[in-house]
């Protein structure tokens, strides 16, 4: 079940992480995975013992060659009875891309605002309500976060 939140939840192990990056115009990034092909957040398993924020910086890197800022805001989490661990949702300020091969699972990625970002997606997905939930709950926190430090 997908949450908002605020903070990092402590009362079971995070085994996933996945970041809305945010342009300095406010534009989001996604990535297109051409497995599901869908358009999707950018992230995945924490690998070992890596840091939540090892997770988050490989990911972008495997997926769509780019870095963020250091400040990781989250923003939901969804619980996995299956295996009783959480995917975390972090907003992150874009930094920049990098060269790119786009040899793994996502052939590129979109850059456009949440409002477009969803109309595609519910085209793309007219029965799966939970990307744009993850969308609609990352608008929220960026429009707390402008008013909070007027941005």
């Amino acid at each position: 079940m997908l949450n908002a939140i605020s903070a990092l939840p402590v009362n079971k192990e995070i085994a996933g992480v996945h970041c809305v990056p945010i342009m300095k115009d406010g534009s989001i990034v996604l990535a297109w995975d051409k497995e599901e092909q869908l358009l999707t957040t950018i992230g995945g398993r924490l690998e070992g013992e890596e840091s939540i924020e090892e997770a988050l910086e490989r990911e972008l890197m495997e997926e769509v060659g780019m870095t963020i800022g250091s400040e990781k805001i989250p923003f939901a989490s969804w619980y996995w009875e299956s295996t009783d661990t959480y995917t975390i949702w972090f907003l992150a300020k874009a930094d920049k891309f990098l060269p790119y091969s786009f040899d793994f699972e996502k052939t590129g990625y979109v850059i456009f605002n949440f409002e477009t970002a969803k109309q595609i997606i519910s085209k793309l997905e007219p029965h799966n309500k939970t990307r744009i939930d993850v969308l609609n709950l990352a608008y929220d926190k960026v429009q707390q976060f402008n008013l909070q430090n007027n941005l």
